[in-house]
C-alpha cells in the first residue's frame, strides 16, 4: 500500500511538472499589450440563453460559447476569464476598455461593426413562441399586432422586433406593446404568469425552452444573421479568427456545434468583418 501511495505522489508530481513545463513554453499568439491583463483574455458573459450559454446545476457555466472560448483560449495561449453580467451595458463596456471581448453571440449590424472588431462565427435567426397553454395560435411576425409581447432589453432580437412594429403600424396594423427584460429567464417568468402574450428569443434559447416544456414555438427562422464574437482590440480578433479557421480545419469547430446543435457558418476561414473602431 505505502509503495503504491509513493508511486501515485510520484506520478502526480510528474504530470504537475509536465505541465507546467507545457505553459511555459506556450508563448501568446497576442502582445500583451492586447489584453487588459495578460495573459488572461477576459470576456463578458449573459449566461442565460441555452444552449449558447447558460449555467448548470452546479452553478458551472456551460454551453457552445463557453467551450469555444476554452478552445480558442488554448490554442492563443492566455488564459479564458468568463465575467458574468447583464447584456444592456456590454457594449459601452467594452468600448471604455473594462474586458477585452463580449462573448453572448452579438449579432453583426453595420452599426456594431464601426465600434468594435466583429468575427462572425456562427448563424441565428428569431423565434415565435407562447405558453404550452396558450390558445393563440400564430403564423408569421404581423399576428403578434396588438399583442403584448415580451423580449430582451438591447439585443438585435428587440431592434428588429421594433422596426418590424414600425413596418406594422405603417400598414394599419395595431402596434405590438414590446415589454423588455433583461434575462430570458425574466421573459419566461412573465410569459407564464399571464404577463405576456407571447415572447421572442433566438432560435437555438426557444428550442430550448420548448424541449423544457416551458414554451410552444409558433414562428421560426425570422431576420437570420451572423453573429460574432466582439473585441475591443484588432490583433486579439484577428488571433481569435485565425484560431477558429485552424479549429474548422481540424473538425473541432463542427464537433462543438453538432455537440449544442447550432448553426454553423458555411465558411471554412474566419476573418474580422467591417472596418473596426472609427476613433
Amino acid at each position: 500500500m505505502r509503495f503504491l501511495q509513493t508511486f501515485f505522489s510520484a506520478l502526480t508530481l510528474l504530470i504537475g511538472l509536465s505541465q507546467a513545463a507545457g505553459a511555459q513554453t506556450c508563448t501568446p499568439k497576442v502582445p500583451a499589450s492586447s489584453l487588459i491583463e495578460a495573459p488572461k483574455w477576459q470576456m463578458s458573459i449573459n449566461p442565460t440563453l441555452p444552449p449558447q450559454q447558460f449555467v448548470d446545476d452546479k452553478g458551472e457555466l456551460q454551453g457552445l460559447n463557453v467551450e469555444l472560448a476554452r478552445e480558442i483560449a488554448k490554442r492563443i495561449c492566455v488564459e479564458a476569464v468568463f465575467l458574468r453580467m447583464d447584456f444592456p451595458p456590454m457594449i459601452p463596456a467594452l468600448r471604455s476598455g473594462r474586458f477585452d471581448a463580449i462573448n453572448t453571440g452579438l449579432f453583426w449590424t453595420e452599426e456594431r461593426s464601426k465600434m468594435l472588431y466583429l468575427v462572425p462565427y456562427a448563424q441565428q435567426a428569431i423565434s415565435i413562441y407562447t405558453d404550452p397553454a396558450s390558445s393563440l395560435k400564430l403564423e408569421k411576425f404581423e399576428d403578434l399586432a396588438g399583442r403584448v409581447v415580451g423580449v430582451e432589453s438591447a439585443t438585435y432580437t428587440e431592434r428588429k422586433a421594433r422596426e418590424f412594429n414600425t413596418e406594422m403600424v405603417a400598414k394599419g396594423l395595431k402596434p405590438i406593446e414590446l415589454r423588455t427584460f433583461t434575462t430570458v429567464t425574466a421573459t419566461s417568468a412573465a410569459l407564464r404568469a399571464g404577463q405576456l402574450e407571447a415572447a421572442l428569443n433566438i432560435n437555438e434559447t426557444a428550442n430550448a425552452l420548448e424541449q423544457k416544456g416551458i414554451a410552444k414555438i409558433w414562428v421560426r427562422d425570422i431576420a437570420g444573421t451572423d453573429i460574432t464574437f466582439a473585441f475591443r482590440d484588432k490583433l486579439l480578433a484577428q488571433a481569435f479568427a485565425d484560431a477558429l479557421t485552424a479549429a474548422r480545419a481540424d473538425g473541432t469547430y463542427d464537433k462543438l456545434f453538432d455537440k449544442f446543435g447550432m448553426t454553423k457558418l458555411k465558411a471554412t476561414t474566419f476573418a474580422i468583418r467591417g472596418e473596426g473602431p472609427t476613433n
